[in-house]
C-alpha cells in the first residue's frame, strides 16, 4: 500500500476478535478475508491452512496460541483485524489487542453459549471504553437454541445488547434489522428488532427522541452520529448472528463494520497518561495526521529473519518510513528503516501509517511491550493506562540438558518473555534454580514446545521448590568474636547485636547504635554485609530471612588486626546466633485462588480445598451454569492442581492464582523442612 492509496482516517476500522477457545474466531477471519477478495481460497483450522494461525505449533495444535494481524479492504474501507487466542492461559496475548482497536468483537459459540472468557473480555473492553460488538457464530449447528441464547446474553451483559440481524432460512442467511423494518426471521420479528434498535439509539439525542415520538420512526441512515455516541457510551451493544462455515452473515458483517462501527475519530480516545505519581495527568491523543507522532507497542514478535519486531497502533500523527522516533523516556532516537503491515506471516511494506493503522517496525532492539513511541523529545513520561494482567504463579524449574548452555537458555527465555506479558523468569538465589512462571500448565507446556520446535533446545524440568521464607517471632541478642592468628597480622572483630521482628511484609532494617567507637565507622558496612549474607541464605532451613530489624549496639576492634573480613564474619555469625534464639519460623506463600467450574462440581471442589488447608471466602456467578469459588490456600498444596481439577470437573474447570501473603507453616512442616536442610548440609 503506497501513500497514494491510503484510504484516510475516516475509512479505517480496527477490530479485535476475542472470546473463548473454539468460538470460531480464526475461521471467521478466514471467511471475511475471502469474502473481501483478500484471499482466493478459504483455509481451515483442521488443515492448518488459515492466514492467521500461521505458526507451526498453532497448526499442529489446531488452536491460536498468539495474536495475529490481518487486513482487508471493503467498499473503500481498510479493516484491520486481530485474531486472538481464547484459552485462559494465553490471555497475556489477547488482552493487549484491546489496546490497539476501536471495537472489541466478542465471538460466542452458539453451541456452548456464554463462557467465562467472553465475560472477561466484555468487562475489560468496557473498562477501556471500546465499542463492543457481540458475534454469535455457528448458528447453523444442529440443536442450537438461538432465542434462549439471545435472552441469556441480554440477561448477562445488559438490555443494551440488541440484535442487528436475525437468523433466517434455518441458519443459512440473516435478515438485517437496522436499515430494514421488515423481513423474515427464524424467530422474533424484524420489525420489533428494528424498533428496539432505533429507540435505543435515539435515546442519546433529544432531537431524535422528539422526531421519533412525533413521526413514529426515524430513517436509520440519519442515525450515524447518535449511533456512534451510543457505541462509545456502551448504550448499545449490537449482536450479529452468523456462520463462518456456511457464509451466513459474513457479507452483512463486513457491511456492519464499514457502515456502523467507529473509525479512529469516532471512538473514545486512548487512555494515555503524562507524568509520574501524583503529578500524572490524562493526555488525549488526537487522531490527526498533521500532529506529532504518538504510537503504542501492543505486541512484540521475534522474527527469525527481521529480529525483534514491535507491532504498534498509531494514535496520533503520521508514522513514516525513515522517520526518527523515541522510545518512551529514551533520549536517543532510532530510525524507522522498514514499516510493515502484517497479513498473517506475510509482511507488506508501506510508506506511512495514519492514526488508526496497525503496523510493524522491525530490527529495533529497544522496542518492548507497552512502549510509547513519539517523535518529540519533550514527550517523555507518556504511557498508556496499563491493563491488569493476572500474576503468573505457576512455576517450573528449567535447566539445559547439555551442560554449558545455561546462558543460551536464559537468552531464549528472555525472548519468549518479551513476547508475552504473562510469562516471567527469575533466578532463585536461595534454590539455585532458573524458574519460569506462567498462567497455567498449558501455558508452560506450550513454552516448552516452542523451545523444542522453534529453537531446537532440549531442557530438563521439575517442579520448583516452594519459595518459603524464614523470619523470627521474638527479640533476641547475638554475639560473636572472630579471632584468627596465623603468624604475622591476624584477624579480629567482635559484634554484639539484637534483633526484633517486624510486621509481615516489612522486609529488613539495619541500625547502628554503637557508642564510643567500639566498632569504628569504617567497619560498620562490613558488619552489615555479613548480616545481609545471612538474609540471603537463611539460618534454619536455607530460605531467605525476612521481616526483622538488626541493631548493632556494641563490639570490639583491634588497632592492627581488625579488618573488613573479620567484621563480615562476626556480623554473620552474631546474626545466626541471635536468630536461633528468636523463635524462628518458616513462612509459606498463601495465594488467592479463583476456581470456575460447572455448578454440579462445587461440592467436590470445596471439599478438596478444605482438605488442603484452604480457606473458602465465597462464591460468585459470572456465567449462567457455572460458579466461581474464591479461596486462599498454601501454594504448596496446589501442585499439579489442574490435574485434580480436571478429574473433578470432567476437564471443564479452570483456576487462576494470585500471590496474597506469607504465613507460618504448621509445626510438623517446619520440622520436616529443617531436617531436610540439615541432611543437605551434611551431604
Amino acid at each position: 500500500m503506497s501513500s497514494s492509496t491510503h484510504p484516510g482516517i475516516a475509512a479505517i476500522r480496527t477490530l479485535a476478535l476475542v472470546g473463548p477457545a473454539a468460538a470460531g474466531k480464526t475461521t471467521l477471519i478466514e471467511a471475511l478475508l475471502h469474502k473481501a477478495g483478500a484471499i482466493s481460497t478459504t483455509g481451515t483450522v483442521e488443515k492448518g491452512s488459515t492466514v492467521s494461525d500461521h505458526d507451526p505449533l498453532e497448526r499442529r495444535m489446531q488452536h491460536s496460541l498468539q495474536t495475529s494481524l490481518v487486513h482487508l479492504t471493503h467498499q473503500g474501507t481498510r479493516i484491520h483485524l486481530i485474531d486472538t487466542p481464547g484459552a485462559p492461559d494465553f490471555i497475556g496475548q489477547s488482552l493487549p489487542a484491546l489496546e490497539a482497536v476501536d471495537t472489541a468483537a466478542i465471538v460466542i459459540n452458539a453451541q456452548t453459549g456464554i463462557e467465562l472468557m467472553a465475560a472477561r473480555f466484555m468487562e475489560t473492553a468496557a473498562q477501556r471504553g471500546l465499542a463492543r460488538l457481540i458475534i454469535i457464530n455457528k448458528i447453523e449447528a444442529p440443536g442450537v437454541n438461538l432465542p434462549a441464547l439471545l435472552a441469556q446474553i441480554r440477561e448477562t451483559f445488559g438490555r443494551e445488547c440488541l440484535p442487528l440481524n436475525l437468523p433466517s432460512g434455518g441458519g443459512t442467511a440473516v435478515a438485517d434489522c437496522f436499515f430494514q423494518s421488515s423481513g423474515t426471521a427464524d424467530f422474533s420479528s424484524v420489525d420489533e428488532a428494528h424498533r428496539a434498535l432505533v429507540e435505543q439509539v435515539v435515546e442519546v439525542d433529544p432531537d431524535f427522541v422528539d422526531r421519533y415520538l412525533n413521526d413514529g420512526d426515524v430513517d436509520a441512515s440519519e442515525l450515524h452520529a447518535p449511533l456512534e455516541q451510543a457505541l462509545r457510551e456502551g448504550h448499545l451493544i449490537p449482536v450479529c448472528f452468523m456462520s463462518a462455515r456456511n457464509g451466513a452473515g459474513v457479507a452483512e458483517l463486513l457491511d456492519v463494520i464499514v457502515r456502523l462501527l467507529p473509525n479512529p475519530t469516532e471512538g473514545n480516545p486512548p487512555q494515555f497518561v503524562k507524568g509520574e505519581g501524583e503529578a500524572a495527568k490524562p493526555l488525549h491523543a488526537e487522531p490527526d495526521p498533521a500532529l506529532h507522532v504518538l504510537a503504542h507497542v501492543f505486541k512484540v514478535n521475534m522474527d527469525p529473519y527481521l529480529g525483534k519486531m514491535g507491532i504498534v497502533r498509531v494514535h496520533q500523527g503520521t508514522l513514516s518510513r525513515n522517520s526518527m522516533l523515541y522510545v518512551g523516556d529514551g533520549r536517543k532516537p532510532f530510525k524507522v528503516g522498514h514499516l510493515f503491515m502484517l497479513q498473517g506471516k506475510e509482511h507488506v511494506e508501506v510508506a506511512h501509517a495514519l492514526p488508526g493503522d496497525l503496523c510493524a517496525i522491525a530490527k529495533v532492539d529497544e522496542l518492548h511491550y507497552d512502549a510509547v513511541l513519539h517523535d518529540a523529545a519533550e514527550d517523555d513520561h507518556i504511557h498508556l493506562l496499563p491493563i491488569q494482567f493476572p500474576e503468573p504463579v505457576h512455576g517450573l524449574a528449567i535447566e539445559p540438558k547439555r551442560h554449558g548452555d545455561e546462558q543460551r537458555l536464559w537468552e531464549i527465555l528472555t525472548r519468549l518473555v518479551d513476547e508475552d506479558p504473562c510469562l516471567k523468569i527469575e533466578r532463585s538465589g536461595s534454590t539455585n534454580e532458573t524458574i519460569v512462571y506462567g498462567l497455567g500448565e498449558l501455558h508452560l507446556r506450550m513454552l516448552l514446545e516452542r523451545l523444542r520446535e522453534a529453537y531446537k533446545f532440549e531442557v530438563n524440568t521439575r517442579p520448583p521448590r516452594i519459595a518459603y521464607r524464614e523470619t523470627i517471632s521474638a527479640p533476641a541478642e547475638g554475639h560473636h568474636r572472630h579471632k584468627k592468628q596465623s603468624g604475622g597480622a591476624g584477624q579480629f572483630g567482635e559484634v554484639y547485636l539484637r534483633i526484633e521482628p517486624l510486621p509481615r511484609g516489612a522486609g529488613f532494617e539495619f541500625a547502628d547504635e554503637v557508642k564510643g567507637g567500639t566498632i569504628p565507622g569504617q567497619f560498620m558496612p562490613a558488619v552489615e554485609k555479613g548480616v545481609r549474607q545471612v538474609l540471603e541464605t537463611g539460618v534454619i532451613a536455607g530460605y531467605p530471612l525476612v521481616d526483622l530489624r538488626v541493631i548493632v549496639f556494641d563490639g570490639k576492634h583491634h588497632s592492627v588486626d581488625s579488618k573488613e573480613i573479620a567484621f563480615i564474619a562476626a556480623g554473620r555469625k552474631a546474626l545466626m546466633a541471635a536468630v536461633r534464639e528468636a523463635r524462628p519460623l518458616i513462612l509459606e506463600p498463601i495465594v488467592h485462588v479463583d476456581i470456575t467450574a460447572p455448578d454440579a462440581s462445587m461440592g467436590d471442589i470445596t471439599g478438596d480445598l478444605a482438605s488442603r488447608r484452604a480457606q473458602i471466602n465465597g462464591t460468585r456467578t459470572l456465567v449462567p451454569g457455572s460458579i466461581t469459588v474464591q479461596a486462599q490456600a498454601p501454594m504448596s498444596e496446589l501442585s499439579s492442581y489442574q490435574t485434580r481439577l480436571n478429574s473433578m470437573t470432567s476437564g471443564q474447570g479452570r483456576y487462576t492464582l494470585l500471590l496474597s501473603h506469607y504465613e507460618p507453616v504448621p509445626p510438623n512442616t517446619q520440622a520436616q523442612l529443617v531436617a531436610a536442610h540439615h541432611v543437605h548440609e551434611e551431604e
